[in-house]
């Protein structure tokens, strides 16, 4: 990992913290307010109170729903119905409703909700054998939006991925080097007979180039892959020994690449070669 790809996978999960945070604020608050009715007999000898709290609780759910009283509750709240998130839930065996409203402000909120209770309250809906009545005297009033734990935890979870995002491209991107490089650009230039990959600094380096040099039987040329690895070449060429008088038919060739960078230089250093070289070693720099 360099210092250039964590500075710009850093910069990239800051920028996407800030744009997160940003979408969450321009959302803008939201309230929600609460409301609770309980399902009583009319008197303590309704024998209908069950079949008919059972058959008419669900009809609160539409009614609160419908146009009529949102457009009251709006009214009450001083908004519009469209401004206003209406929702109820039935407690199953309890004869208990829950309502729920979602404003923009918290007095919008409570407001509505207080007004959509009402309204279910003198709907009668268990008449005659029982009533809703309200058991919030004041409805219960929380700020749901923005939720800024959620929009941290999102807000890092973005950001944690577009940090791997951006250094699972950088290796993608990132130029092939050292000898699997090369031996691709070995093979890229047409080379299908085994090469020897030697280390400038490995002790054993000139020992080893020169056995190659005995075994080819031919004149040896040092070929440097760039222009920067002139100097280098010329110094290896008059270290080894001298096989110009060698009867065998072309040359030997000795390829020097810097093994720390791209080696696409060697593929067209090695392709240009005539058809009477053999190249026997590759030294990385």
């Amino acid at each position: 990992m360099n210092k250039r790809t964590l500075l710009e996978a850093t910069a990239v999960a800051l920028v996407v913290v800030v744009l997160v945070l940003a979408v969450t604020s321009l959302r803008g608050e939201q309230y929600e307010s609460r409301v609770a009715l309980l399902a009583t007999p009319a008197t303590e000898t309704s024998a209908q109170y069950g079949e008919v709290a059972s058959l008419s609780m669900p009809a609160i759910v539409q009614l609160v729903h419908s146009p009529t009283v949102l457009e009251a509750a709006a009214h009450a709240a001083s908004t519009t119905p469209r401004s206003l998130t209406a929702a109820v839930e039935l407690v199953p065996a309890s004869g208990l409703a829950r309502l729920s409203v979602r404003a923009g402000s918290a007095d919008q909120a409570s407001a509505a909700v207080t007004a959509l209770a009402k309204a279910v309250a003198d709907a009668n809906l268990l008449a005659p054998a029982g009533r809703l009545r309200v058991l919030d005297e004041r409805p219960d009033t929380t700020r749901v939006a923005p939720d800024w734990k959620l929009a941290a935890g999102l807000a890092l979870a973005a950001a944690l991925a577009a940090g791997i995002a951006v250094f699972a491209l950088r290796a993608l991107r990132r130029p092939r080097t050292g000898e699997a490089a090369v031996r691709a650009a070995v093979v890229a230039a047409g080379v299908r007979h085994p090469v020897a990959l030697v280390r400038e600094d490995d002790p054993g380096m000139l020992d080893r180039l020169t056995a190659l040099c005995v075994a080819a039987a031919r004149p040896v040329r040092v070929v440097p892959a760039d222009f920067g690895l002139t100097a280098q070449a010329e110094a290896l060429a008059a270290s080894l020994p001298d096989k110009a008088g060698e009867p065998g038919e072309g040359t030997a060739v000795i390829a020097v690449a810097d093994g720390g960078n791209e080696p696409g230089d060697l593929t067209a250093a090695l392709a240009v070669l005539p058809a009477s070289a053999v190249l026997v070693a590759v030294v990385l720099t």
